[in-house]
């Protein structure tokens, strides 16, 4: 029997997802509740499981869009383990007996050298991280055929953060299957190691492409009296100025230890070229009178592909400012209340409740009360009908490595300031980690975004659909204002409200904002509810 595997519900906004990665191929036996692929929404990526135990037939390719409760594979639960296509058991076969035969040349090499197990070992790319999902591959530092020994690094592996080694997890025959360059993910095949035992072959008997490789170091560094596996390779700085120059590493003596080639050696190696190129004869002077003058200094560009989570998040900031009659309002606030607040009582407050007292508790109360003297602005259209909440979920919007994210804070209006700025912490703290769920982020009924952590003074937020309005935070800065007749230095904050006009009205915009003003100017106010 064939069983369909639909994309199942992820939250109440949410009508498609993107295909982030098959982890498991076309043909693979699964098992139930295994987890077969990573989808990605707008907000979040959660993990795909087999609902029962079979043979995988993928529906959708990787990248894919589709829609929730489209078909996205299919389970043939008749079928048994090891009952895949036979064309890629012939495949294996196929690979097998190549690698048998070009191995059978190592082996009559050398009669004292290792022999064959007859098993192959195959290598993935290991986690390095919870919020890496591909890796690439910088250099190899061991060619294909070559001989490897346990933990010995065969590889060096560059994520979004780091670059780390990779060590060869057995003894025998290197078999590379990802080549220099290549972007693979976490999990994916890198390499495999036909295993072997006995003592490594000796330097006659390793094959002529070691030879080849000895002889070039040898040549190139005489005076070194033991080489590694780092002679004559580019670390991946180096590697990537190289690349970008089309410069050959080869021709280049590294400085570095063991030989190796650095990021001062390659950046030498791009003058001498770059001077090499300026003292070519120039053809003629009429040509060279005639061209326009070359631009001085570095022009280079890069591309990077989008990931999902930002295509997905593009397309529907794009949606919402075409879809909704988007308008902002805008006021100013004078900090100096709430910083006297914050400056009197912090330290008993932290010592307390063991968190800071921090601005988005005075806003997050402040929003909550205004928004229940005008319901519209915490409204929400839904076709022919506009939804008033009785309630306040609020989100906020925090900056993770991923991305923007909007976490909710449910119930703020029964909150008290330590208990909201104890769920904005924890809440900011899973978002930068990537471990929100997707309850944590939908439902939201208004959002508050701050630009001002990172020196934004005034800006237009667009709406978090299917709210009808955002609230914008900005920096405090020293402003003169008139206080009582007199000139006065205060720090000021601008604030922005961006709203629906079709559900939210000019009055109804700017009451509120004035409100929030007004509740963020005398913070007692927020205490006693005036």
């Amino acid at each position: 029997m064939s069983l369909e595997i639909k994309v199942p519900e992820v939250g109440e906004s949410i009508t498609e997802v993107t295909i982030a990665s098959w982890l498991k191929k076309d043909g693979d036996y699964v098992e139930q509740d295994e987890i077969i692929a990573e989808l990605e929404s707008d907000k979040a990526t959660f993990e795909l499981p087999a609902e029962a135990a079979g043979v995988l037939k993928i529906k959708a390719d990787e990248e894919e869009t589709v829609e929730i409760g489209a078909v996205i594979c299919e389970i043939d639960t008749d079928a048994k383990e090891g009952s895949g296509s036979s064309d890629s058991s012939s495949d294996k076969e196929e690979e097998k007996k190549e690698e048998g035969s070009s191995a059978s040349k190592s082996e009559s090499s050398s009669s004292n050298g290792p022999s064959k197990t007859g098993e192959m070992h195959t290598m993935v790319v290991p986690t390095v991280g919870e919020s890496i999902t591909e890796v690439t591959i910088s250099t190899w530092l061991k060619g294909n055929g070559d001989y490897v020994e346990m933990d010995e690094i065969i590889a060096e592996v560059e994520s979004d953060k780091a670059t780390f080694e990779l060590p060869a997890e057995a003894n025998g025959l290197l078999e590379i299957v990802a080549e220099e360059g290549d972007t693979i993910e976490i999990g994916a095949t890198i390499c495999k190691i036909e295993v072997t035992e006995g003592s490594a072959p000796s330097s006659d008997a390793s094959g002529s492409g070691s030879d080849s490789k000895e002889e070039t170091t040898s040549a190139s560094s005489s005076d070194s009296d033991k080489e590694t596996y780092a002679t004559g390779h580019a670390s991946p700085a180096a590697a990537k100025i190289l690349k970008e120059k089309g410069i050959d590493p080869s021709n280049i003596k590294g400085t570095g230890k063991d030989g190796r080639i650095t990021k001062e050696d390659a950046e030498n190696a791009e003058k001498q070229a770059k001077s090499q190129e300026s003292t070519k004869p120039k053809e003629s002077g009429k040509e060279t009178a005639s061209s326009a003058p070359a631009p001085s200094g570095e022009r280079d560009q890069r591309r990077e592909k989008m990931s999902s989570l930002r295509r997905t998040v593009a397309r529907r900031l794009v949606s919402v400012k075409n879809e909704t009659a988007m308008l902002t309002t805008f006021n100013e606030v004078d900090m100096k209340p709430i910083m006297d607040i914050r400056k009197k009582y912090k330290e008993q407050f932290k010592e307390k409740y063991e968190v800071g007292l921090g601005f988005m508790s005075f806003f997050t109360k402040a929003c909550t009360m205004a928004l229940k003297e005008w319901p519209a602005v915490n409204a929400q259209i839904d076709g022919n009908e506009m939804v008033f909440n009785d309630f306040v979920d609020m989100s906020i919007a925090v900056s993770s490595p991923k991305g923007l994210v909007v976490p909710v804070i449910r119930n703020a209006e029964q909150l008290n300031f330590n208990e909201v700025e104890s769920e904005v912490i924890r809440l900011a703290k899973k978002a930068r980690d990537g471990k929100l769920s997707i309850e944590e982020m939908s439902g939201g009924t208004f959002t508050i975004t701050n630009g001002g952590i990172f020196g934004s003074m005034l800006s237009t937020p667009i709406i978090n659909a299917p709210q009808s309005a955002i609230l914008g935070m900005h920096n405090i800065v020293e402003r003169p204002v008139a206080i009582n007749g007199e000139v006065e230095i205060r720090p000021i904050m601008y604030v922005a409200l961006s709203y629906d006009h079709r559900i939210i009205d000019g009055k109804e915009s700017v009451s509120f904002l004035y409100r929030v003003k007004e509740l963020l100017e005398d913070p007692t106010r927020l205490l006693l509810g005036v």
